[in-house]
């Protein structure tokens, strides 16, 4: 996954940094706001559920950043559940914002993401440092 972002109009949504599309965005903040109500740990049949519910085209609740304001707003949104895995739940496990316990089978909220943030900065400062090789 490769994020691009515009340091002069830096959203103040990491979800926004992260995802391409306005409903990316919300699939993914609606995932991790239910695993926060669950201590940040959910199950893979969870997760399934989760997924199906989001596939159903169940009726949701969230807050639109768009304006200046946010806003709540209701709506039907549906996503497809091999999208899930492939858009949002996947590329979250890559980039460290979510774990996957293998042996109990759940999903946990993870720091490792801040933690790589981190460790990208620090290569960068040590490519500034390096002398030039030419």
């Amino acid at each position: 996954m490769v994020i691009l972002f515009d340091q002069y109009n830096f959203p103040e949504d990491i979800f926004e940094i992260l995802f391409a599309t306005k409903q990316q965005v919300i699939v993914a903040r609606l995932l991790v706001e239910e695993m926060k109500l669950k201590d940040s740990v959910m199950g893979k049949s969870e997760m399934s559920m989760f997924a199906t519910a989001l596939h159903d085209g169940k009726l949701i609740e969230y807050n639109d950043h768009a304006g200046p304001v946010p806003i709540k707003k209701k709506e039907k949104l549906s996503y497809n559940k091999r999208q899930f895995y492939d858009r949002i739940l996947t590329p979250m496990k890559t980039m460290g914002i979510i774990d996957y316990d293998m042996y109990k089978k759940n999903y946990r909220l993870s720091e490792r993401f801040n933690k790589n943030m981190m460790r990208i900065g620090l290569m960068w400062l040590q490519e500034l440092r390096r002398p030039p090789k030419f």
